[in-house]
């Protein structure tokens, strides 16, 4: 996914068609770890494709498939309770946290006696 951003940042600054070099020597420059073989499977993927139609493609695809998650359907009516069709929540039972400080100092180094702040 890096050297997808970064190829996609690169086209937006100018560069047209960006190189592996031209990604690894952003990706450099950033402090990030450049995996060639991904990157040069990516380059040569998109090699000698408009960058604007792949994206126009992809989300075209992106509303024929639909973004998943769904509406909560109104109630047929009827004598049932809503309560019936909705799964029943199974509520676990709370675990009593533990202060990992308990009885140690607290982070200005008192000894948590309360005293004057």
């Amino acid at each position: 996914m890096r050297h997808l951003a970064v190829y996609l940042m690169l086209v937006i600054g100018g560069n047209a068609a960006p190189t592996a070099e031209d990604v690894t020597n952003a990706l450099s420059a950033a402090g990030v770890e450049v995996d060639t073989e991904r990157l040069n499977t990516l380059v040569a993927e998109l090699a000698g494709k408009d960058i604007e139609e792949l994206i126009a493609l992809g989300s075209e695809k992106l509303m024929v498939g639909g973004g998943g998650g769904g509406g909560v359907a109104a109630g047929a009516g009827g004598d049932a309770p809503a309560a019936d069709s909705a799964p029943a929540v199974v509520e676990k039972p709370k675990e009593e946290e533990v202060d990992a400080l308990a009885g140690g100092m607290d982070m200005f180094g008192g000894d948590g006696g309360g005293g004057d702040y």
